[in-house]
């Protein structure tokens, strides 16, 4: 549908914002809420109504509204004195008021050539591209210049390994060299959704790195990160750097295009944006939402069946309901998701996250040596994959081996800590230290652990466990209670089923605090 109101036009379904034929930046959340006052002027839009709608009826202030409306608001050449446009109605909510006309997208009357249908979309076209540019010199370069030059270049090189990511050839990133640059120029002559800039700062015997990631497409900061230290770890600084920000891309990129996603029409998504829908759920660890992102996905691989990193989702999704036991045909779930990590393996088997999924599919099987074969492989293609590394630690602790599982799960922390794993994170390394007999530490890594989001019940029995066998009655009981409010059910049997400890005296030790706790057999 699309809108006409004074000089502005509004085409929902292209998600595009203009006025007197020029397009007018808008940030995604913004144009959703603008979409949905117009759509709707015909009656008041509740505060309730929006914070559902725009932010997934996630708990937001009220001045997080305001904001958003007076951006929509400047958007639009209106403001909050005049209130031509968008009209406040004080303790209820939102009226639009200006002079709309409707219309339908022309058909294939007119002399431009329709859209291909949504079954020729790929991935490819989609797929986000980052430009990296050459880092800005800071202070006293003299003899360290070659670092801005070289930090990019080396960053280049690494993200190409991430197969989701198209990243831009050095030759034509490394032709904007002006520090104040526009990120628009860099989409206008490039085409790039991404763009990563950064200074390298010298002052005295200390240097300091910064890096900021933005959209192209309406200017937003994303992302920054610094890393400093003195003049004598520099070579140091900058591989840490590197991996820092390979992760980095890693995490934020997806979650900013799952924001993207979902503030488009549902009518309008291709695969990659389905994908990336499909990701907002499965990290939220619930049963009802495990399977919307598995439908998600699953659509994705429809719509494109050359999507191999739908697929490895789509693995995961299986892999998380039979650890979970969401689905009664447990059976069925372990072999969808080996099938499907195989599937998405036969199309890209360099992909890290497939063969992370690969590698995880034969946990449910009880073969982790077989999965961490290609869970080494997943860290070896990219050694910032924090997944990775994480299940190589699990892997490790399964199989006895306490200290190895601390150093990757520390490691894996430390690469990714707003990662949606970070619960499982902290459990590995505090079933690991569990196993070296370090109760106090296991204590405060599963206390960690457990408070993350995302956190389920697993995660709170095996709090629950190692809080008890370190003789924290109240806290192992505090977990206890916790784990029981979120499945009635959990038993010790479900427990080994997810967690299938081999060393015998720590199993025997988890067994009997589980079952001092009150966990039933079955």
């Amino acid at each position: 549908m699309i809108y006409k109101f004074g000089d502005f036009t509004l085409d929902i379904a292209l998600g595009q914002l203009s006025h007197a034929g020029e397009d007018v930046p808008v940030e995604p959340r913004a144009f959703a809420l603008l979409s949905h006052l117009v759509a709707n002027a015909d009656r008041l839009v509740t505060k309730d109504e929006l914070v559902d709608v725009i932010w997934n009826g996630r708990i937001v202030t009220d001045a997080a509204i305001s904001t958003l409306v007076k951006t929509v608001r400047r958007s639009v050449g209106d403001d909050g004195k005049s209130q031509g446009l968008i009209r406040t109605i004080h303790g209820r909510g939102f009226r639009f008021v200006g002079m709309l006309q409707k219309s339908v997208r022309a058909s294939a009357r007119t002399e431009e050539p329709p859209p291909p249908p949504a079954q020729e979309l790929t991935v490819e076209a989609s797929r986000p591209s980052i430009a990296v540019l050459p880092f800005r010199s800071v202070g006293q370069t003299l003899g360290w210049t070659a670092m801005a030059d070289a930090i990019p270049a080396e960053l280049i090189s690494s993200l190409s390994r991430l197969r989701w990511l198209r990243v831009l050839a050095r030759g034509s990133t490394f032709r904007f060299r002006d520090p104040l640059l526009d990120v628009s120029v860099v989409r206008s002559r490039l085409g790039a959704a991404y763009c990563l800039v950064g200074d390298v700062e010298i002052i005295g015997h200390r240097v300091s790195i910064t890096v900021e990631l933005s959209d192209t497409r309406d200017g937003s900061v994303i992302w920054c990160e610094t890393m400093s230290g003195g003049i004598d770890e520099v070579h140091q600084i900058r591989t840490d750097i590197v991996r820092l920000i390979c992760s980095g891309l890693e995490l934020h990129i997806n979650i900013h295009e799952s924001e993207r996603a979902r503030l488009r029409p549902p009518e309008s998504l291709d695969a990659w944006s389905l994908y990336h829908l499909g990701l907002h759920h499965m990290y939220r660890f619930t049963g009802k939402d495990n399977a919307i992102a598995a439908d998600h996905f699953k659509k994705a691989t429809e719509l494109d069946p050359g999507f191999a990193r739908a697929f490895a989702a789509r693995s995961f999704t299986s892999f998380q309901s039979a650890f979970m036991t969401y689905s009664e045909n447990r059976k069925a779930e372990i072999e969808n998701a080996r099938q499907f990590a195989e599937k998405c393996l036969e199309i890209d088997p360099v992909d890290p996250f497939g063969n992370f999924n690969y590698g995880r599919s034969f946990w449910l099987q009880g073969d982790h040596e077989f999965g961490q074969t290609y869970l080494e492989r997943s860290i070896g293609m990219s050694p910032s994959f924090a997944h990775g590394l994480y299940a190589k630690s699990h892997a490790d602790m399964i199989a006895g081996h306490g200290a190895l599982a601390v150093t990757s799960a520390e490691e894996a922390i430390a690469l990714s800590p707003l990662d949606p794993f970070l619960y499982a994170m902290h459990q590995a390394k505090a079933l690991a230290h569990l196993h070296l007999g370090d109760y106090e530490q296991a204590c405060l890594s599963t206390d960690t652990g457990a408070r993350e989001p995302g956190a389920h019940y697993i995660v709170t029995t095996i709090a629950a466990a190692i809080n008890k066998v370190a003789g924290k009655d109240a806290q192992a009981r505090y977990w206890y209670n916790r784990t029981v409010a979120q499945r009635a059910d959990a038993s010790i049997a479900q427990f080994f089923s997810a967690i299938p400890v081999r060393d015998p005296i720590v199993r025997e030790d988890i067994y009997r605090a589980l079952k001092d706790l009150g966990y039933p057999e079955k």
